[in-house]
């Protein structure tokens, strides 16, 4: 493992560095390597002379140069491509581009342009970062996390690749997600790269087109699926709390059968959440607490459909349940407010085909009836929309198109301001994309995508696109948590960190204005979600009470600025 050790001059109390690299090993290491920025102190001490050239440079300049090189690749994959290397020559320089160029680069190193990645991994592979943990060396998983770069893991993502983003099975290819997820954690709440670890569970894949490739990476195998899977998680998750017992793990990307399971069989062991369940379902109530300030009406008021039931889905559920519960709603008429419809038709207690996670949300069946919805071929998503007249419609069925004009136009006729947020990811899944959303409701739809997509004109009205990102849930929550060292993740915290998030919407000081705060104020706002979150888990018991001017000191301890520290040798 690489090691170093932040120390601070008596007399100055300036930070530095002590690194045990030297010479041609450093300038390979990406957390210490600054390129032609070292000065001539530094490569004097650390071997550097002769392997530079001479012109020191400070980071506005390689700044230039880089935003430079980065604007003349002409296809975005090619951007991802660039912007991934300067991850692995050098961070610091990365996260700063980043910082600067934020609402740009955002969607390169993260939806939708990561899907893309995913899809081409084994051909565009460079430079190994993390972990690949294959099926074949279960038993060496206890050396593999020993294996990782750095010692102090505080954050790790893994998946295994089967569900990534509405793309399906990608293999190994999944990889990319856990590392723009935890560049994420870095860029938007500071949480240092140096402890973070993407990991990818190699169990094979089910894809054809991946195993008939010859540059396939991954290990060339069916899915391992059953009890054989659920050993090799569990010697994993086993491993993670002997080498790294002080870690918060987020599980990303599973597919719906497993990911409900994993987080229902896992929260209560080790520190761990699932951004695809509770983060998805955190940051869409954050949405819609902010849409319907401007509506003026209560969340426990609305009839809420939502086309897919996975885990998305559920989570969205779960987030909206428990906000209505909080609110005062009993539990059961907050349930009949929610309809699903999945691939079958309205999820509803009469059928026999309904997973567990599926069937707690299902609406019974003599309210299907009572609503003239039993129809022996399955209740289609515009059945439910004629009959139930929603005034929220939610997407996270990754299927484009799904939100056709007669259903939105359906919807439309009975709501003023209809609230619909079609969120599949990326771009291509979406179920429908906000200039036609706003065509098909003249103008009234409050909307929200998973993607970004551009902003509409309709009239003489511009309609800038809200983007339902789990990027202002997940970095927040992380960082809360590792602050105030809870022991758990619960929904609570989630529905805390939902309602911080809404509290910082643009529509409370404008009812024209955005839903979501801008991502160039992603830091700020990460920070008051990880308050929030903090606040909430010391109030449920699983963290150290604090003052709260502590908890906020131990939230900035925590966050790391993007600069060059001077670099001295550890002998």
């Amino acid at each position: 493992m690489i090691d170093f050790q932040t120390v601070y001059d008596q007399s100055t109390g300036e930070a530095a560095l002590e690194v045990g690299l030297t010479g041609s090993l450093l300038l390979e290491c990406p957390i210490f390597n600054k390129g032609s920025a070292f000065s001539e102190q530094e490569r004097s001490e650390l071997g550097l002379l002769g392997l530079l050239p001479a012109h020191i440079a400070n980071i506005d300049e390689q700044l230039t140069r880089t935003y430079e090189n980065y604007q003349q690749k002409t296809s975005a994959q090619e951007r991802y491509i660039f912007l991934t290397s300067l991850q692995d020559r050098n961070e610091t320089l990365f996260y700063r581009l980043l910082q600067e160029h934020i609402a740009e680069m955002l969607p390169i190193i993260y939806t939708p342009i990561v899907g893309i990645a995913s899809q081409h991994y084994s051909h565009i592979y460079r430079r190994p970062r993390g972990l690949y943990i294959a099926y074949p060396h279960q038993d060496a998983i206890e050396e593999m996390l020993r294996n990782a770069p750095y010692a102090d893991v505080r954050a790790i993502v893994v998946t295994d690749g089967e569900r990534i983003l509405g793309l399906g099975d990608l293999g190994i290819g999944g990889m990319g997600i856990p590392i723009g997820k935890l560049a994420l954690y870095t860029l938007c709440a500071g949480i240092h790269p140096a402890t973070t670890l993407p990991i990818l569970l190699d169990v094979g894949t089910d894809n054809q087109a991946l195993l008939d490739d010859p540059l396939y990476l991954g290990w060339r195998h069916e899915r391992v699926r059953g009890p054989a899977y659920e050993s090799f998680v569990e010697a994993f998750v086993q491993a993670v709390m002997r080498v790294f017992p002080n870690a918060l793990l987020q599980w990303e990307d599973f597919a719906k059968h497993n990911a409900r399971l994993l987080l229902d069989r896992y929260r209560d062991q080790l520190c761990s959440f699932n951004d695809d369940i509770q983060g998805t379902g955190a940051v869409t109530l954050a949405g819609l607490l902010a849409a319907l300030s401007i509506t003026g009406s209560q969340l426990i008021d609305q009839r809420i459909v939502i086309l897919g039931a996975g885990s998305a889905a559920t989570g969205i559920c779960d987030q909206l349940m428990a906000a209505m519960i909080a609110a005062g709603c009993p539990e059961m008429q907050a349930k009949a407010a929610l309809w699903l419809v999945d691939s079958h038709g309205l999820v509803h207690a009469g059928r026999m085909d309904l997973e567990p996670f599926k069937r707690q949300y299902a609406q019974p069946l003599d309210r299907a009836v009572a609503f003239r919805l039993a129809q022996p071929t399955g209740i289609t998503l515009a059945d439910v929309v004629r009959q139930v007249r929603p005034t929220i419609l939610i997407g996270t069925s990754a299927q484009p198109g799904a939100f056709s004009e007669p259903i939105i136009r359906a919807m439309a006729e009975h709501v003023e301001r209809p609230i619909i947020f079609p969120l599949s990811n990326p771009t291509s899944k979406s179920e429908a994309t906000p200039s036609d959303l706003t065509v098909w409701t003249d103008g009234r739809a409050i909307i929200a995508t998973g993607s970004p997509f551009p902003d509409v004109w309709f009239g003489d009205c511009m309609f800038r696109n809200n983007q339902c990102n789990n990027v202002l849930i997940f970095p927040g929550v992380g960082l809360g948590v590792l602050a105030s060292g809870a022991r758990r993740v619960t929904d609570a915290m989630f529905v805390a960190a939902a309602r911080a998030l809404s509290e910082l919407s643009p529509v409370a000081h404008d009812s024209a204005a955005m839903l979501f705060p801008p991502l160039e104020q992603v830091r700020q706002v990460s920070r008051y979600v990880a308050l929030a979150v903090g606040t909430e888990a010391q109030q449920a018991g699983l963290a150290e009470r604090t003052t709260p001017d502590e908890l906020a000191r131990r939230v900035d301890g925590l966050t790391w600025t993007p600069r060059y520290l001077r670099l001295k040798h550890k002998h």
